[in-house]
């Protein structure tokens, strides 16, 4: 029998696909593909023009967004901008570190920590997204 906690999800490009909410969703959603390349899988609107849900994908990942709200899941959520800081980031593996870098510096981005070498492999760069949350970009890989 197959240990249903190490078992591999299937027909799947990655089984851990990190979920944000945004005061501002829609903003977001064009912050995320115009600074950080990522292209619209899905965007799920509401008859009120609100982004229930959104799937952003850059290479094989994946990230879920939505409109913050008051619901039963959201009331256990909270922003950045809300706590003053975060309580973790996101790190995304890109094949040129040095291309994606320029790429979000031109798009004005806000960046918290510059591209660099580090002692482990690879080059990484953090930057801040216009609510608060950190988005890291290197070349190291874990798995290879």
């Amino acid at each position: 029998m197959t240990d249903p906690n190490t078992a591999k999800a299937s027909k799947t490009h990655g089984n851990i696909i990190p979920a944000l909410h945004y005061d501002d969703a829609k903003a977001a959603i064009e912050f995320l593909c115009r600074a950080f390349g990522f292209e619209k899988h899905a965007i799920y609107q509401n008859e009120d023009g609100i982004v229930e849900h959104a799937e952003l994908v850059l290479g094989n990942g994946m990230i879920m967004l939505g409109q913050a709200r008051d619901s039963t899941y959201g009331k256990l959520t909270r922003r950045p901008n809300d706590i003053g800081g975060v309580t973790q980031s996101i790190y995304i593996i890109v094949p040129d570190a040095d291309l994606h870098y320029a790429h979000a510096v031109a798009a004005s981005t806000e960046i918290v920590m510059p591209l660099e070498e580090q002692d482990y492999g690879g080059k990484v760069y953090s930057a801040r997204d216009p609510e608060g949350h950190i988005w890291s970009f290197g070349t190291y890989d874990p798995f290879g």
